[in-house]
């Protein structure tokens, strides 16, 4: 058993279980050792900010991205409760969707926005996310949370995965269900030269690769919450209850908010196309007004509310996951 922890250690570069949680002992203690109350609450946040905001700047330059990091983080979430895992390691794993392609801020404009597929080599650089995610992250405290999720989540079973083509049993179960959920929300989102399959489709993809591209069980399980509809709700939206606006140019781009209001006006990072904002049927639509927006319109800004949620689940996260941290080795079952 000892010779399996060090092998995996040795293939992936990634801490085995009690150098891990060492390490996570010695952040506990350097960043909130010496803090209390509300000082540690605040570090913590500040902490858990820095990571949200880099991954929101990655979905920020990708206009056919709208919702992604949301989608899967969801879509993880539910994947993880459905085989049983504990709370902890729910909440982990879906922050680990949210925060998944944190790596696609080292990969240029002109491969991360290309409106058409990608060749070769720019698939090879395209490749290189994995790893510049966790060169991101490798001096954070917080890193221990999100690591499996960034760095592994394009490894496959079979072997024939990136960035170290691990197999199954050493490929965390976090990094199983991100990949699985960030394939299936590939599959389903519209790109350029493509329109996004049908849930079904993508589906049967997934049972076509179980044991091969995905994990068996996992992918399994899977498909079985999308074909009773416990996915739907999350398809082709970019927040609960806010479906993806379709742009009659560049299709189903347009990013809706929870806290919009009618006639403000939203705009197509794509083309730069203007809509406005129409409530009907209890629900807001868009209008294109014929316009494009300036370059002032068309500057990213972050979705406040939908981080500030997503923060108030890592705290949850958190506060799990670093008693057992701050406990030392000794604490490890």
């Amino acid at each position: 058993m000892q010779q399996q922890g060090d092998d995996e250690q040795a293939h992936t570069g990634l801490p085995c279980k009690e150098e891990a949680l060492t390490r996570r002992s010695g952040w506990f203690g350097r960043w909130f050792g010496p803090r209390t109350g509300r000082c540690a609450d605040e570090t913590a946040d500040h902490l858990l900010v820095s990571l949200l905001n880099m991954a929101w700047f990655v979905e920020a330059r990708d206009p056919y991205t709208g919702g992604h990091l949301w989608r899967v983080s969801r879509y993880a979430r539910l994947l993880a409760e459905a085989v049983g895992l504990d709370a902890a390691e729910v909440a982990r794993v879906s922050l680990g969707g949210f925060l998944h392609d944190l790596g696609k801020i080292g990969v240029p404009d002109a491969i991360l926005c290309k409106s058409a597929p990608l060749t070769d080599a720019e698939w090879a650089v395209m490749r290189t996310h994995p790893d510049i995610g966790m060169r991101l992250l490798a001096a954070h405290p917080l890193a221990f949370l999100v690591r499996d999720a960034i760095g592994l989540h394009h490894e496959r079973p079979d072997g024939c995965g990136y960035p170290r083509g691990l197999t199954l049993e050493a490929i965390p179960v976090a990094a199983r269900i991100v990949g699985i959920c960030d394939a299936f929300d590939a599959m389903t989102s519209s790109r350029p030269y493509r329109r996004g399959m049908p849930r079904d489709e993508a589906l049967a993809i997934l049972c076509e690769q179980a044991g091969h591209q995905f994990e068996s069980g996992l992918a399994e399980r899977f498909v079985q919450l999308g074909r009773s509809k416990q996915l739907d709700h999350i398809l082709g939206h970019s927040d609960d209850g806010m479906p993806l606006q379709v742009c009659p140019n560049c299709g189903p781009t347009l990013v809706v908010r929870r806290t919009a209001q009618p006639t403000e006006r939203i705009y197509c990072r794509n083309c730069g196309g203007e809509f406005r904002l129409l409530q009907k049927d209890n629900s807001l639509h868009v209008e294109p007004t014929g316009r494009r927006g300036s370059a002032v319109d068309l500057q990213p800004e972050a979705d406040l509310a939908l981080l500030q949620r997503i923060l108030a689940e890592a705290r949850l996260c958190l506060r799990l996951a670093l008693p057992a941290a701050a406990a030392g080795p000794g604490a490890a079952r």
